[in-house]
Order: C-alpha cells, then structure tokens, then sequence
C-alpha cells in the first residue's frame, strides 16, 4: 500500500526530548591526575575541549517507519540535531550503523533521515544506528557517538492463516449441543501488540446448524442434538479467522475440519423378514451346518456384533446356532438325526441381540429381534436297519451241514417299506462256513464245524432294498461254536519208568495226569483203572482219588512180589472219562508193600 509523507508524520513525535549525554563525569586518574570537567569534551588527539555551555545534547523526532512503503520517493524517517548546530552549515551529520548508508540516508547538514526501500516488520522489525556530529572545519567531534532505535511500525498486512489445515476430528453421535469437538488456532504475523492487527475472531462459513465455533477461543462444538451416523457420517466445517477484531476491512484466512461421527449402538439388530423357511434332508449329518440366517445392524464394529439363540424348547432341542463373526450370520446346526418318518417339520423361535449395549441409549428400545425359521425335513431313500447293531449266534460243533444258526431281521425305514434281501459278505473270509437265505436272513451251516480247529466265526451280513439294490447296510454276526464231547483223554506218561531195587513198598514211583481237547464242561475229570483185558504186574497197583474234586487224583500201584530186576516197565494203562471235575487231574504209580 501506499504511505504519503503526511500520513507518515502522523506517526513521529516530531521533538521527545532534549537529551544530554554526559561522558567524562568526574573520574580520577593517578597517571596524569588529569581531571575532565562536565563540560569538556575529549578529543581524539588526547586534548580537552571545554564547552562554555550548561547543557549539550542530540534532538531528534521519535523514529518510526510504516513498513510496505510504496512509492517513488524515499520515506522520510526523522531528522538528527545538535543543539550546536546554528543553521550555518558548519555542523556534519554522520549516520552508522543496520542499514546505514543502504537502507537508511542521512542529510549531513540537515540531519534529516530517510527510508530507501520498503521495510517489512515481520522480517525486521527495529534498527540499531549510531549518530555522531563533527565541526566541518575542523572535524572534531561536537557530540559523543549516540545509539538510537528505528522501529518499523506495524500496518495490518498479514492475513491469519491454519498453518496445521486442514484438520480432522471425530465426536460420537448422538451426542448433546455443545459436545466440544476441536480447537482451531489460526496465527497472524502482524504486531499483537499494537492495535487489533493481529486480534483474530473466529467464525463458521460451513457446517451450520451441524457445528458452531466460539469467536474467541476457536473451539468447534455440536449444535444439533441427537446426529445420526446412520444418516450422514461425514461433515466439511469450514472456519474463517478474521483480524481487526473482525471489523470491516480485517484480513481473514480458513480452514477446513473435516468431522466424522464415530458409532454409538443406537440400532437394534433387525430381521429383514418375520418368517423365514429352510429344507433339510433327513440324511443330513449331525454337527454340521444346515442353514444360515441374518439380522441386520446398520451400525459398525462391536455395536454391530450379534448372537443368535433358539428360544423354543422345540427348535434347541434339535438344532443348534452359532454367530459367524465374520458375516454375522447365524449358522444353524444339526444337533440330533433326523427322521422324516417319525416328524416332518420342526419350527424355530430364532432371537438375535446386541452383544455390547450402551447404557445410555437403553431408552431407545430392546436391542433384540426375533423371526420364526420353520425347517422341513426332506424324505431321503435310506438303507436298510437291522434289528440289532450286531448279532452273536451259537451252534454246535459237529452239527449236520444246513443246520439253522439264526436269523438277522432288516426293515427299509423309509414310508414305502420295500422288501430287503440278505447276502453273507463272503470277501472277508476265505472260508465259507455259512450261507444265509436272501429272504429270511436265517443263517445256516455249509461245513462242519470243529471247536477245537475254530470256536469263533465272524461274518458281515448285507441288506439291500429290492427297489433300490445300491444302497447297502452292514451288520457284524458272530457265531460261537459250542463243545461236543468228541475227544477221548489223552494221557502224558514217560516212555519208561525207573525203580530202584531198595525202593520201599507203597512209594510213589510214577504220577499219571491226562489231557482232554474239550472244553471244562465236558472233560477235565478222570478216573484212572489198569486194564482189564491183560494181565496185572502183581507188583504194581493204581490208586485213584476219586473222591477228591478239583484236586489232583493218586494212583497208586502196590509191589507184591518185588522182582529180582532192577527195572520194571511200566503196563499200559487206560484212562476212562468222567465228569467231575475241571482241573486237570493226576494218577500215581505206588509201590505195593
């Protein structure tokens, strides 16, 4: 802008003060005791000069300078004086110094002082300079040096500016009028300290009646209760900073703070329909998902989360719902097989809740909604069903082949109750022992069976649907081979039996046992005899225990005559069964006295 001389001089002082610099006050110096009145002056040779006047001083105006001076002609800042300038000329103006010589001239005869560029307060905002006066004719100095301050003086010429901007800030919804949102502070280069340049007033271009900003402090605070995040979540509040005060011709500059609102739960989770239907086939596997079903939450992160439940006794007993935290479906499970036979549809009373609540906002509702999922069960072709999950069947060993074992009994379970036909997988074993009637499932021998070879035989029976061969069921069926007394007792004897010829009368000599391949309920129980149909050794006799159960038996053989021989072999012995007992007895073989 441009400043006219005038305008300038409405600025200076044009005569502060008359000031006196007094140098050489009384000091006291022991080389030369040279003492320098108040009135002298010392000069640069070392002489003393003595003024015959009461008082010497420097006048000059106040010095000022408006910065952003424009124009073609240099600023006149102010002017220097002695008080020994008489007007003639005879007095020099010296000026030294920031700027002297380059920013700032000086008039030697007159002292005035002017301003050669244009000055900017906020780049330098005062000057130091050196003023001096010399005698023209004789060059000495008629002042000391003096030190004096050119101030820039301030004009408004700087605009507030957001050097942070544009800003960002987030406030819950739903909050109350006057919810502080952000604080803005705009900066303003010119002088805070003379006049309201840099006195700055806040006030909103944008964002009403959303926002309001307090004038003086720049706080951003919410002027509309209850806004919704669901409706608008973003806001560009625009911010004026105006100095002057905010008066007419102030410079101003904006900002832009871009507010969010940040999420409350103040939705309630929502079906998007009251009643929803599912088709599950009956073959479906238990513990694994059936179905899905979704509420809606138009809210965001943790307000959004929701689990599901069956409320009904008739739904929870057979299924089961779990949340997908990623889709926030609810997953219906199978919990119990189903059976489209027995029930057909099943109806679920399905609620869906918020897992986190605010408390605050608990007047808005429950946050809660439930739909009705009504499930039918879909009739599926299923296989076969035995009767038992396994069969154990007896028969006895050495029975005549196509003798009856037992039965297996498999109904198809779906409505229509088609005829089920029976085969022996014979794959698994290499020996074919029975065969079975595809009608009845009566199981029969094809070999006869020996215990003592095999008393356990296990086969696969497999059901088919006549209307539908392809789908199967397996059944294990385990036939035990029950004990026929078919093996005679076989007896373990030494091939020789050793006596000594001093052996005493009634010693034992030899114990007999005797072994039977049977089972216990049909063996293990001897009596033990010598053989009738030859000759009895007179010297030897066989003692049986009968009477004891379940111990061992003594046979004892009786020496009548001992022989001359030192040896004896020992008669052939036979062994008669009897049923008495299920330990394995034994005979003993006595020396008759």
């Amino acid at each position: 802008m441009r400043i006219s001389t005038t305008s300038c001089l409405c600025h200076i002082l044009v005569c502060l003060c008359f000031i006196q610099r007094c140098y050489g006050a009384s000091h006291h110096n022991p080389a030369d005791k040279v003492t320098i009145a108040k009135n002298q002056t010392k000069l640069a040779n070392g002489e003393t000069e003595v003024h015959h006047r009461p008082k010497r001083g420097w006048i000059w105006n106040q010095f000022f300078v408006l910065e952003e001076h424009i124009g073609p002609d240099t600023q006149y800042v102010g002017k220097l004086h002695s008080n020994s300038d008489k007007g003639d000329g005879s007095v020099r103006y010296i000026l030294s110094g920031e700027g002297a010589g380059s920013i700032f001239i000086i008039n030697e005869v007159t002292g005035d002082i002017h301003a050669t560029e244009s000055l900017d307060r906020e780049r330098k905002a005062h000057y130091i300079l050196h003023a001096q006066a010399f005698d023209r004719n004789t060059e000495k100095p008629l002042e000391p040096k003096s030190e004096f301050i050119i101030k820039v003086q301030d004009i408004n010429d700087n605009a507030p500016t957001f050097p942070d901007g544009p800003f960002v800030a987030a406030v819950p919804e739903m909050s109350g009028v006057g919810t502080s949102v952000y604080q803005v502070t705009a900066t303003d280069a010119d002088d805070p300290t003379y006049g309201n340049s840099a006195r700055v007033v806040y006030s909103i271009l944008q964002g009403q009646p959303y926002f309001s900003v307090d004038p003086k402090t720049g706080v951003i605070r919410t002027a509309l209760a209850n806004m919704d995040r669901e409706a608008r979540e973003h806001y560009a509040v625009v911010i004026q900073a105006k100095d002057m005060a905010g008066s007419v011709g102030g410079l101003s500059g904006s900002t832009t703070i871009n507010i969010t609102l940040t999420d409350v739960n103040d939705n309630p989770p929502k079906f998007p329909q009251k009643n929803y239907q599912l088709y599950v086939p009956e073959s479906a596997q238990v513990g694994k998902p059936v179905g899905k079903i979704k509420a809606n939450d138009e809210d965001l992160g943790v307000n959004a989360e929701i689990k599901y439940s069956i409320i009904n006794s008739e739904g929870a007993a057979m299924f089961s719902i779990n949340t997908d935290r990623d889709t926030r479906e609810g997953i219906i499970s199978l919990k119990k097989p189903l059976n489209y036979e027995r029930k057909k549809t099943y109806t679920l009373q399905i609620e869906g809740v918020n897992s986190h609540l605010e408390p605050l906002l608990s007047y808005l509702g429950p946050f809660k909604d439930t739909a009705t999922l009504k499930i039918t069960v879909g009739d599926v072709d299923e296989p076969p069903v035995f009767s038992m999950d396994y069969y154990i069947m007896d028969v006895y060993e050495n029975a005549r082949i196509g003798r009856e074992v037992g039965a297996v009994t498999a109904r198809d379970p779906d409505s229509k109750n088609s005829h089920v036909r029976y085969f022996i997988d014979h794959s698994e074993h290499s020996d074919n022992y029975f065969n079975i009637d595809m009608d009845s499932g009566v199981i029969k021998t094809t070999q006869s069976l020996d215990r003592e070879d095999k008393p356990w035989h296990n086969i696969t029976v497999i059901a088919s649907e006549v209307d539908n061969p392809s789908l199967l069921s397996h059944v294990p069926v385990t036939v035990q081979v029950l004990d026929v007394n078919d093996n005679p007792p076989e007896i373990n004897k030494d091939k020789e039996v050793i006596v000594c010829e001093n052996s005493r009368p009634g010693q034992v000599i030899q114990t007999m046992t005797a072994v039977d391949k049977d089972d216990f309920a049909n063996g293990q129980r001897f009596s033990f005899s010598l053989p009738s149909g030859i000759p009895v050794n007179p010297n030897f006799t066989l003692k049986d225990n009968e009477g004891i159960y379940c111990t061992q038996y003594h046979l004892c053989a009786f020496l009548m005559n001992f022989p001359s021989s030192p040896a004896v072999r020992l008669v052939d012995i036979t062994v008669h069964f009897e049923k008495k007992c299920y330990l394995e007895p034994k005979s003993v073989l006595w020396l008759s006295p």
